[in-house]
């Protein structure tokens, strides 16, 4: 079977894939959020935590939630770093340093996972297990807490409440999250993913040496890595490490697990929004990029070009022959345009326009299908600026899903859609400025400036994946880049929160012979184009310096 063929095959195998889980998860969603009867279990979360679940919360009091249960977390898994030496099962291994700690901390609570580290070097069981890993499940909750949140915006009028912060975010731990995490973690087991709690043990002979592994619980945090969108290897190899994702069937169902829950939230959100058809124009928005997306960069890496791709069938470097060119591509689109972050290969390594697609999937916002939560509601903004500009060219005051967007609903989702750009590029502006960042590169001339920018764009955007080539364990580059990963979090989780205030305050608006038909595929080709255009517009002077011009000097 050639290559080619392989790649397309694996890609079919993951529509179909998609396709059966999308009606039965989108639905279980829907009926989790619009409940209003809590488990037994739920009931003594509340209780131990002091929130009363059946009282409804304003935007600001949800957002006061979002913000105090994200510092908590913050503060907890920094100083579980910080006493790391102290703790039974550390390994060995001592106290994380205060910038690196940091760092850390604010990557995982905002659902980015960045690492600056060695995970099997730095991180013992407890740190792993009781500090990352549970910072997966819930930074994942409160994505799809925002989410909901804005959904039910649409949906109430003439009230400004937007349900309980404390009962969604249980509620998608409990019954979303967890249920799934368990039996992937048995098919990952299955695959060959490790799952125990050993210490550190030599495995034989390499160049010359003794090469040194550790064990720990792998596949139960590997599955909750990919399913929440977040990203951050147990290992510094991530998922091209074979204890995390040993042959091309665990490589699939990884695949499958980032994407699964991005885009059954569409059917959510329209079985919630009382319009399947709504949710079917967002899902063939996503699908339309995703499918784009991953063509391209099958094809711009399965290019030849010379002997060298000649012989090998394709740009095989940095990619594990286990996978494959169309294993390690599919992968690399789905975690990038979504907020994952987890590599099964070097895109450093990939063709010039291929580390500019990665780079990009990004700087879309991450939407299509983009992250656990936050990929439905940075869509959902996407279609509000379509709208106002459909609204513009016929004259007409703008309205979607029944609600007008007016002045200022529109300043929040513009507000919405600067905030990320203007930190990538403030960032990696001063990282050029500056003397001392730059002795992090181990690359010069388009490529260097395409670490820097890629490492800022993955911050600030919550994917957390890295070019590679960048030193980035500097208190520079620890401390800029673990604020520019919590502004890019909840500063838009502020704009959307508020957002949704507005838009459940106000009195439905009747539709008419006027309205603009968001179901229909013209409005789906409307927003496609307005989310290029936005990302172009914005971000081609900075990719025209690295990928394109890499890519066009190949």
């Amino acid at each position: 079977m050639s290559p080619v063929l392989a790649g397309v095959l694996q890609l079919l195998a993951l529509v179909v894939a998609l396709g059966l889980s999308y009606r039965p998860l989108g639905d279980h969603m829907a009926r989790v959020y619009s409940s209003d009867k809590h488990l037994r279990v739920e009931k003594w979360i509340y209780k131990g935590i002091g929130a009363n679940p059946s009282v409804e919360m304003r935007w600001p009091a949800y957002l006061r939630g979002v913000l105090a249960f994200s510092a908590v977390s913050v503060l907890f898994l920094y100083l579980l770093q910080r006493v790391q030496g102290s703790l039974p099962g550390s390994l060995g291994f001592v106290s994380i340093d205060p910038d690196q700690a940091f760092n850390t901390a604010a990557s995982f609570a905002a659902n980015t996972n960045w690492q600056s580290y060695y995970g099997e070097q730095a991180m013992g069981h407890v740190v792993q297990t009781g500090g990352l890993a549970v910072q997966n499940f819930v930074s994942a909750a409160v994505g799809i807490a925002v989410a909901v949140a804005l959904v039910r915006g649409f949906t109430r009028s003439r009230t400004g409440e937007l349900g309980n912060f404390w009962a969604d975010l249980v509620r998608g731990v409990v019954r979303v999250l967890l249920p799934i995490s368990v039996v992937g973690a048995l098919v990952l087991v299955a695959c060959g993913a490790i799952q125990n709690f050993a210490g550190i043990h030599e495995v034989g002979q390499f160049m010359g040496g003794t090469q040194q592994w550790n064990g720990g619980a792998v596949a139960s945090q590997e599955v909750i890595k990919e399913l929440g969108t977040n990203g951050g290897g147990y290992f510094n190899a991530n998922s091209a490490h074979p204890f995390e994702n040993p042959n091309s069937l665990s490589n699939l169902f990884e695949i499958y697990l980032i994407l699964v829950i991005p885009f059954a939230l569409t059917r959510t959100f329209g079985r919630m929004a009382g319009s399947l058809k709504q949710g079917y124009a967002i899902l063939g928005t996503m699908a339309a990029i995703w499918l784009g997306f991953t063509a391209l960069m099958m094809w711009t890496e399965f290019a030849h070009h010379g002997p060298a791709f000649d012989l090998a069938g394709g740009a095989t470097e940095g990619k594990e022959t286990r996978f494959g060119i169309g294993g390690s591509s599919i992968f690399a689109v789905a975690t990038t345009l979504t907020s994952t972050g987890a590599v099964n290969s070097f895109h450093s390594s990939y063709t010039g326009f291929g580390g500019g697609i990665t780079m990009l999937g990004m700087q879309l916002g991450e939407i299509a299908p983009g992250g656990v939560g936050s990929g439905l509601y940075g869509m959902l903004i996407m279609a509000i600026i379509a709208v106002f500009i459909a609204g513009l060219m016929v004259g007409r005051t703008p309205e979607y899903l029944g609600k007008k967007i007016g002045t200022r609903e529109i300043k929040f989702a513009a507000l919405y859609i600067l905030i990320t750009p203007a930190l990538v590029l403030c960032f990696t502006a001063a990282s050029f400025v500056l003397d001392t960042p730059s002795h992090s590169l181990t690359n010069s001339g388009a490529h260097g400036f395409s670490e820097i920018l890629y490492a800022y764009t993955s911050g600030a955007n919550n994917n957390g994946s890295a070019f590679a080539g960048l030193n980035a364990d500097t208190q520079w580059f620890n401390s800029t880049i673990g604020i520019a990963m919590l502004l890019g979090r909840f500063l838009p989780m502020v704009f959307v929160l508020a957002l949704a205030g507005s838009l459940a305050e106000q009195t439905p608006v009747p539709e008419t012979a006027g309205t603009l038909r968001t179901e229909k595929p013209l409005f789906t080709g409307l927003l496609v184009g307005t989310i290029l255009i936005v990302a172009g517009l914005t971000y081609f002077p900075a990719l025209a310096l690295g990928p394109l011009a890499e890519g066009l000097a190949a």
